[in-house]
């Protein structure tokens, strides 16, 4: 396929403001007998109790840690606060522009530590290597959730997905980019970024898997991204800065190629706080998405407000607020059909995408392989 697919219209649907009714719940004919270590082996609310007792027991911990979950990543700055307004449950958020690997760092390094992440999001690669930190849990809409998104037992649910694209500023950039191949030329000198190292954060790895795409690689062997992103360098065209939405908004990253929903809401959507000037394109060609996945850290030092906001997270209100975002929920199939899809939003984003490449859980560990062996060599870092 070779048609421009331009997805500024998303951006409506990043501004929308919606109140959160809360997810469903299933009611517990007994709230009693449960305490914080039934609640660390529960594999669902219905086995310790019912949803009752899960919102009796997280709301006496009183507080959740979460970690690498930037406010206008894919809408988790209204999230959080619905989950904290909902049940009164403080949110302790740490490292919000962190990668994956460094989730799994801190659930390593601060185990058996009440600061230790509750919660993680994680990318595909570094979720596939760290398994065994993780706990099994269900959520109540647990059918919801088709079967190629889900481990059998719940040691992870995927939860939301976008598509690689490339941000722009159109007061510094002459011409629109429509591909990869385009950053190449001289008046992308200096300007082009990505959100940190692929060796670490999955969507700068994914940057590298859409170039492999774009370059007559695969799925099943990104060695052409790497190559890419050298020839990019080489150009002296790669800057070597970890965009955020700070940086776009002072024009300091011009050109960054990460996922749609983070360069949407860093745009006009953000209000005062983005860039007018901002611009965002899904190169021509095959689209890339991935989906990060939501996992519970077997040592959880909050365990019941960490399954509670599993079942939080994949209810319908809040699977919605990743649609506004322009973030395609793992849901959206089941809110399509349920009636309960927030609609705007989806048009806005132009329906789920049907013809995208999504590494699987083989490739995404073999890209990693290639990433770790390849890309300091190559990047000179």
């Amino acid at each position: 396929m070779q048609h421009k697919r331009t997805l500024a219209g998303i951006a409506l649907a990043a501004a929308a403001i919606v109140t959160l009714a809360g997810c469903s719940a299933t009611s517990s004919a007994s709230t009693s007998g449960t305490t914080d270590t039934d609640w660390k082996t529960a594999t669902s609310a219905e086995s310790a109790g019912g949803m009752d007792a899960l919102v009796k027991a997280a709301k006496s911990e009183g507080q959740l840690n979460v970690i690498a979950l930037p406010p206008s990543w894919a809408n988790y700055g209204k999230i959080i606060d619905g989950f904290t307004k909902k049940y009164g449950i403080k949110i302790n958020s740490a490292n919000p522009n962190g990668s994956s690997a460094d989730e799994v760092a801190a659930v390593k390094s601060q185990k058996g530590q009440s600061t230790a992440p509750d919660v993680l999001d994680l990318g595909n690669a570094v979720l596939q290597q760290n398994l065994d930190l993780l706990t099994d849990y269900k959520v109540a809409n647990w059918s919801d959730i088709p079967e190629n998104l889900k481990e059998k037992d719940g040691a992870w649910t995927r939860d939301y997905t976008g598509l690689m694209s490339i941000g722009y500023d159109s007061s510094k950039v002459k011409s629109a980019p429509k591909d990869l191949d385009d950053l190449l030329g001289s008046e992308y000198k200096g300007k082009v970024s990505i959100s940190g190292d692929p060796t670490q954060a999955n969507q700068a790895a994914s940057a590298v898997y859409l170039a492999a795409l774009e370059n007559g690689g695969s799925a099943d062997d990104i060695t052409k991204g790497v190559e890419y992103f050298g020839k990019l360098k080489q150009a002296g065209n790669f800057q070597n800065v970890l965009p955020t939405q700070a940086t776009v908004a002072s024009g300091e990253t011009p050109v960054v190629i990460q996922w749609s929903y983070n360069n949407l809401a860093w745009g006009p959507a953000a209000g005062a706080s983005g860039n007018k000037n901002w611009k965002t394109v899904v190169p021509e060609g095959q689209a890339l998405a991935s989906y990060y996945s939501q996992a519970i850290n077997k040592d959880a030092p909050h365990p019941a407000a960490a399954r509670l906001w599993q079942e939080y997270i994949a209810s319908p209100d809040v699977q919605n607020l990743y649609l506004q975002a322009g973030a395609f929920p793992s849901t959206l199939a089941a809110l399509e059909k349920s009636g309960k899809v927030d609609q705007d939003a989806l048009d806005a984003a132009g329906g789920a995408p049907k013809d995208s490449v999504e590494l699987t859980d083989e490739q995404a560990t073999a890209a990693a392989k290639v990433l770790s062996a390849e890309w300091a060599s190559t990047m000179g870092s």
